[in-house]
């Protein structure tokens, strides 16, 4: 799917710049928006920002105050993924693809597993896809200060594999032949009360620059055909300019 979207794009003549991360979104006095790209200026006609709402407030201070305020009124969370290839299935003998773990209470220690997900992909896409390996994620949703978002990979392991002998009495540690961790601190937008009066306009008070985002998908949950929609309904806002 990437490959086919970078070639859609360069056929239509844009340009990809990988590992250039923006540091600050300046308007200019003649309504066109400035990047500062690793220290280098670059100038545009418009910019369409698809990060978080607290990352914008971030790099655009230059926003009025209400719009920066219902910025940061937008609360999320984040999300840890610890993939594991295993020599051995999993769950073999359900053939289980996708089980929700149940939570009885906030503080991870005090449950039976310390994460809410555990998926044997290759349950569902045979395992000849990734070099006979067996698939497994362990996932879990939790708040951006969370502990989980700055352990180490080993000690994340640690903690997450000593509970899968629940799930399978015979597994051990042996059987991982390789692991990588996500994290994203913003992975799952929160609404709270009144949460469809603080959702930020696609258009930002500052001529030029747009915001799309998950958090702008209310009522409806974050989602590849929400992502389309919007991007759509942005893509419109821009042309009309």
């Amino acid at each position: 799917f990437i490959d086919a979207l970078e070639t859609a794009v360069r056929q239509r003549g844009g340009q990809i710049h990988l590992n250039s991360p923006v540091q600050t979104i300046t308007p200019t006095q003649d309504n066109r928006i400035v990047l500062d790209v690793d220290g280098q200026a670059r100038e545009f006609d418009a910019c369409l920002v698809t990060t978080s709402p607290h990352l914008l407030s971030k790099m655009a201070p230059s926003l009025p105050p209400n719009y920066l305020e219902q910025l940061l009124q937008l609360k999320s969370m984040g999300a840890v993924v610890l993939t594991l290839a295993l020599k051995r299935p999993l769950m073999a003998d359900s053939q289980t693809y996708w089980l929700n773990i149940p939570a009885t209470s906030p503080d991870k220690s005090e449950n039976e597993l310390p994460f809410l997900a555990l998926v044997e992909h290759t349950n569902y896409i045979d395992r000849q896809h990734y070099g006979g390996d067996h698939i497994i994620y362990c996932g879990d949703y939790v708040n951006p200060d969370h502990p989980y978002m700055t352990m180490s990979q080993s000690e994340l392991e640690q903690l997450f594999t000593e509970s899968l002998n629940k799930i399978n009495p015979a597994f051990k540690p042996e059987w991982i032949r390789k692991s990588w961790l996500f994290r994203a601190g913003y992975a799952q937008p929160v609404p709270f009360l009144n949460h469809s009066q603080n959702i930020p306009a696609l258009q930002t008070p500052v001529p030029g620059l747009y915001f799309a985002s998950m958090s702008q998908v209310y009522p409806w949950d974050r989602g590849t055909n929400f992502a389309v929609e919007i991007g759509r309904r942005a893509a419109r806002l821009i042309n009309a300019g």
